[in-house]
């Protein structure tokens, strides 16, 4: 699948994906369509992707106007990838990939000095990830009081809050085919 950068001053730059099924690249119409959600909000704000892939969506929002982006993966031919897509693109000072199994717990990111404005997750469908790395997403502390958390998930796995509803509250969702694209609050 060819990937390329949408808007941004990176606009039409080629991006590398991952060779087979093993993941699923964010589509350009989904890509397209999380960042009119969140509008002009990514100007100068911290960013976070778990679960990162090919690190399109980072990118994207470094193109966007993102000050900085955090890239989480824990395989390491994603890494490779993401990697080269980062060097690439050229924006080395502007975003950091850690090779980290979320699943586990975040502490990759614990100590950082500034908390993200912003974070997207889009874990392998049907394994119940999204629950486990929201919850170490609000065990970390490294979230900002009221950030936007964008999920995309399968239509067949509805976001759980339960237990962790006091962290986060759903403010929409959408259906693009068979995924939905969820946007939370963080509210600490």
């Amino acid at each position: 699948m060819n990937l390329r950068i949408i808007s941004g001053s990176l606009k039409g730059k080629k991006i590398a994906s991952i060779p087979g099924l093993s993941t699923r690249p964010t589509s350009d119409k989904v890509r397209e369509a999380i960042f009119s959600i969140i509008g002009h909000g990514i100007k100068g704000t911290s960013f976070l992707e778990l679960f990162a892939g090919t690190g399109a969506i980072a990118i994207e929002a470094v193109s966007r106007g993102a000050d900085h982006a955090v890239l989480i993966e824990s395989s390491q031919t994603a890494v490779e990838i993401i990697r080269k897509n980062i060097e690439h693109c050229g924006i080395a000072d502007k975003a950091k990939l850690i090779r980290w199994d979320i699943e586990k717990d975040l502490n990759c990111i614990k100590d950082m000095d500034n908390k993200f404005d912003m974070v997207f997750l889009d874990p392998p469908y049907e394994k119940n990830l999204v629950k486990t790395a929201l919850k170490h997403l609000s065990i970390c502390g490294s979230i900002a009081s009221e950030a936007c958390v964008i999920v995309q998930h399968s239509k067949d796995e509805p976001i759980d809050l339960k237990g962790i509803d006091e962290f986060y509250s759903l403010e929409k969702d959408r259906r693009y085919g068979k995924n939905i694209v969820s946007i939370l609050r963080y509210m600490v």
